[in-house]
């Protein structure tokens, strides 16, 4: 009975840290979301813009005058890289969802394996 508690107990350290690893993926992912949405946001604003219009970039301290296609080229580069963390970090997101959902599986039949033959749901007290 100890052994069979024990076993539990270490199931249910593992589902937590895969529970703690799905939560740091999810925040990951809606930093990264937070990112999209603000380059989204420069892009729309360079669509805007005049083709002969200043543009600056912050460096630090200082502010560097860039061409308006270089600066272009590098939110719709940065755009994409983005995306695809995106994908990569969703991709975790179901693996570390799967284990969980494969480790669920397995503490429920251990609970069910550990569970006293012939005893059902225990009665409840009527007052």
């Amino acid at each position: 009975m100890a052994e069979a508690q024990q076993q539990m107990q270490a199931l249910t350290t593992e589902y937590q840290s895969i529970q703690q690893e799905l939560q740091t993926q999810v925040n990951s992912r809606q930093k990264l979301e937070s990112q999209q949405q603000e380059n989204k946001a420069v892009q729309k604003e360079f669509a805007g813009l005049k083709d002969e219009a200043n543009i600056y970039k912050l460096v630090g301290p200082v502010l560097l005058k860039q061409d308006k296609t270089e600066a272009v080229l590098a939110v719709d580069g940065r755009l994409e890289y983005i995306e695809n963390e995106i994908k990569r970090v969703e991709k975790q997101i179901k693996d570390v969802e799967d284990k969980s959902d494969a480790l669920r599986a397995k503490i429920m039949q251990a609970q069910s394996e550990n569970q006293p033959q012939g005893q059902g749901p225990q009665p409840q007290a009527v007052a």
